[in-house]
């Protein structure tokens, strides 16, 4: 367990209930927040349904996700999870992913966005900076021209 966990989660894996403890990355309820005023927000998570659908449900204050895809949207590749952004009926010229692991976006490398992996450190900032980005590039024709120029010391 982590402690002061923002949740904790009971998922049951064969027949056995597991407490899962979450810590929320610093800024992510106004990133949701901000950015559901700009873009359909869509979570396309490599972890199985049955933890991410109540985490989620506890994250979404705002109930600003629109669309959930798990584990089971995933191509499984080469032996990683990879984020297929075809199969999910949106423009790929206006389609984002922001993840930490670049076999996630292995398929789609230009509508990517790179983090960092989060823990549990509490001074962490990147969501503001990822705002701040998504931000200014709203509205563009194609989001592929623009996405590689993120950094996080932007």
């Amino acid at each position: 367990p982590i402690p002061n966990p923002d949740y904790v989660i009971p998922v049951e894996i064969e027949g056995h209930v597991h407490q899962v403890y979450v810590a929320k990355r610093p800024g992510v309820d106004e990133f949701m927040r901000k950015m559901a005023e700009f873009y359909e927000i869509v979570v396309y998570t490599a972890s199985l349904s049955k933890y991410a659908d109540p985490l989620l449900d506890q994250l979404d204050t705002h109930k600003v996700i629109r669309f959930r895809l798990f584990r089971e949207h995933c191509v499984h590749y080469e032996g990683s999870y990879v984020k297929d952004l075809s199969l999910i009926d949106r423009d790929i010229n206006q389609s984002i992913i922001i993840d930490n692991s670049p076999m996630s976006y292995l398929f789609h490398p230009r509508n990517a966005i790179g983090c960092s992996s989060f823990i549990d450190d509490m001074d962490d900032r990147e969501l503001d900076s990822i705002t701040t980005f998504l931000t200014e590039i709203r509205g563009v024709d194609d989001v592929r021209n623009y996405c590689h120029k993120w950094s996080p010391h932007m």
